[in-house]
This record gives C-alpha cells, sequence and structure tokens, in this order.
C-alpha cells in the first residue's frame, strides 16, 4: 500500500467504525434488538463521527464537537446511555496531538460532563456503579493517548541521537583523513625536499671537479646515486602507508628514527656541507611521534640551510633534559635571501614539534645567522609520566 493509501485509511476508517459500533450499540440494548435509531440519535451518531474526519487537523475542536454530541445523545428519544467511541477516538487523538496540560483538561472535563449526562438515566441512580464508566473511558483514552505520544517522542529521541552520532562518526572519519593527508604530506615534502637538495650539491660539485679531478667527480656521482636511492627507499615508506593489508610485506618500511641522524648528517657532509655537531646530557631514546619530529626537524633544518643560506656551514645542537629533548640548528643567512623553495618546510617543522606535545621556534638574528630551536618531550606526551 502506498504512502497515500495509508493516509486515507488513517482519516476514514476510525469514523466508519465509530458509525457502526455505536449504530450497532444504540440498536441493540439489554439483550432486545431496537427496530431503529431515531431521527436525533442518528443526528447525535453521525455528528460525532464525521468530525472526526478533521482529528488530526484540529484535534480540539473535534473533541469539544464529539463530546457534546455524547452528551446530547441520552437526551434524545429512547434516553440511552452507551459508550461514547467518537468521544474515545478524538481524546486520544487530542493526547498524541497537543501538550499534556491540554490532553488532562480534556480528558477531565469529558469525563465530568458524560458522567453528568448519563447518570439521570441510569436504572440505580446516583449511585448505580455504571455512572463511573464515562470517566473511565474518557481518562483512559487519554492515558493511552499520552503513552503513544511519550513513545513517538522517545523514537525521535533515539533516531536523532543516532543520527547525530553518525554524523559525529562521519566528522571524525573526515577530520582523521584531513589530518592523515597532511601528515603524508608533510613526509613527502620533506624527504622530496632533503633529497633534491643533497642531490642538486652533489652534482654541482661533480660538475666543478669533471674536468681536474675526475676520480672525485666520480665520488660526487656515487653520492648522487646513493641520495637518490635513499630518496626512493624514504618514499616507498611513505607511500606504503597508503596501501592495502594485501601488498606484500616489503612495501612497508619502517620511518626514519632519530637514532639515525648521523647518517643523514653524513649525507649532507658527503654533498659538501659543513656540519658540525654538539651533543650534551645523557642520550635517551624518543618514543611515539617525538621519535620522527625530532629527526624531520633536523632534516628540514639543514635542507633549508641549503638552499637558503649564505654558505654550506651549518651548527646542530642536541641536548638532552631530563624531560625533553633540545634542537638548535644554526647557519649563516641574511636578512631578505630567500632561496628555491615552496615556503612550507617552516610550517611542517612546527606543525611536528606541536603534534609530538614540544614546541617550535625559528629566527633571524642579529649576528648574521638563522636559528631554528625545537623542543620535544622526552616521553610520548599520551603516557603519564
Amino acid at each position: 500500500m502506498t504512502e497515500r493509501g495509508r493516509w486515507a485509511w488513517r482519516i476514514w476508517l476510525p469514523p466508519l467504525l465509530t458509525i457502526m459500533i455505536m449504530m450497532a450499540t444504540v440498536a441493540y440494548q439489554r439483550g432486545h434488538l431496537l427496530r431503529s435509531p431515531t431521527t436525533a440519535q442518528l443526528v447525535l451518531i453521525l455528528t460525532g463521527s464525521v468530525a472526526l474526519l478533521f482529528r488530526l487537523h484540529r484535534p480540539v475542536a473535534v473533541t469539544t464537537t464529539a463530546v457534546l454530541a455524547g452528551v446530547l445523545l441520552p437526551l434524545a428519544a429512547g434516553h440511552i446511555v452507551l459508550i461514547d467511541v467518537a468521544a474515545v477516538v478524538a481524546l486520544y487523538t487530542v493526547a498524541t496531538r497537543c501538550d499534556r496540560r491540554t490532553a488532562w483538561t480534556a480528558g477531565g472535563l469529558a469525563a465530568v460532563a458524560l458522567t453528568a449526562a448519563a447518570i439521570p438515566w441510569q436504572p440505580g441512580g446516583l449511585f448505580d456503579l455504571a455512572n463511573l464508566v464515562p470517566a473511565n473511558y474518557a481518562l483512559i483514552a487519554v492515558a493511552l493517548g499520552v503513552a503513544a505520544s511519550d513513545r513517538q517522542a522517545l523514537l525521535a529521541q533515539v533516531r536523532e541521537r543516532a543520527e547525530l552520532a553518525e554524523r559525529t562518526r562521519e566528522q571524525e572519519a573526515h577530520r582523521q583523513v584531513r589530518e592523515e593527508r597532511i601528515r603524508i604530506a608533510r613526509d613527502l615534502h620533506d624527504v622530496v625536499a632533503h633529497h633534491i637538495t643533497l642531490v642538486n650539491a652533489q652534482a654541482g660539485v661533480a660538475h666543478h671537479l669533471m674536468a681536474a679531478h675526475p676520480d672525485k667527480a666520480r665520488d660526487a656521482l656515487a653520492g648522487i646515486r646513493d641520495t637518490s636511492r635513499a630518496a626512493l627507499d624514504e618514499l616507498r615508506a611513505t607511500v606504503g602507508l597508503l596501501r592495502t593489508d594485501d601488498d606484500p610485506p616489503d612495501s612497508l618500511r619502517p620511518a626514519p628514527s632519530f637514532a639515525e641522524v648521523d647518517l643523514l648528517i653524513d649525507g649532507f657532509r658527503q654533498a659538501g656541507y659543513d656540519i658540525r655537531v654538539t651533543r650534551t646530557g645523557t642520550p635517551r631514546p624518543l618514543t611515539g611521534a617525538g621519535d620522527l619530529a625530532a629527526y624531520r626537524i633536523v632534516q628540514e633544518s639543514l635542507t633549508n640551510a641549503g638552499k637558503h643560506a649564505t654558505a654550506r656551514r651549518a651548527d646542530v645542537r642536541i641536548d638532552y633534559h631530563q624531560a625533553h629533548l633540545g634542537i638548535t640548528v644554526v647557519n649563516p643567512a641574511r636578512p631578505g635571501h630567500h632561496g628555491p623553495g615552496t615556503g612550507h618546510g617552516l610550517t611542517g617543522m612546527r606543525e611536528r614539534a606541536e603534534a609530538a606535545g614540544g614546541a617550535l621556534t625559528a629566527e633571524m638574528r642579529a649576528d648574521g645567522t638563522y636559528t631554528v630551536h625545537a623542543t620535544l618531550p622526552v616521553t610520548d606526551p599520551a603516557q603519564p609520566r
């Protein structure tokens, strides 16, 4: 059945059933089959029942009409007292469509009016137990309507909460995807910028030495080969994060660690850079995001030094403290000097440091040096210290 068909049955069926039930009740009273309802009874029954057609849009007005028809019905010829089915349906509708105060007020007034209309015509008079019937069915109709309304409200809340939870899950998934994309883009930037800088420097050395010192030029070209291989390995490790679980295990390589920082610095030295390293404190292993962040910060700082510095020289200071690791990279520079690059390196370093629970600053000093200083926690910030 279509939605339109169900709506039509919902509108027409209650009035039709009400007419049939009330006509049968009037025609069959106390075991005696009556000939037919009087004109007054027929008019009152039809008035209350037909009014139900509008109960969903005008519940209070329809309830008033149905209850008044039920009150007048015992006054018609025959003085028959029966359950006013139209009033029951109308009171139930009021309880489901209106607030509780309106529903119980309508139920109370209907109970009083219908009981008062029935008392004069009961065989036992005022003390006949049948006098309680109108009040019972009126209040029960309201109670059932209120319960149905509460159930609908509860179901609506459950649906709303489920939809909210679904939206929240989707938003969280999108947020995680965005963060992962930024992280991978940052890794790709660091890897490509670092190794391309080294390759460019080694190519310049090879070109300079090709004529006069071919052996040394050959060493520089070998360095280009090794640097290119290292770049491919790191790119493979980074892109491996995007692979599926069905890919072979060798497609997933570990990310570089700060323990490999000496190899990183040696690569710059082989490319012709003068890198001086100073260490203080007792070395302590880094865990979590801080390990990779420390490696990438040194890598990107030296890469930027190669692109923007006025000389191929840099000082790296690594200070181990009780609760944190300090990294300082200083290279000669001058204000307004900008080498080739996208400008994302400094932003990426700062984001890495903050993601690991640390901080990073970079500044041009008056003595003609550019300084990058990072502070990273020795332990993962997610773990209790």
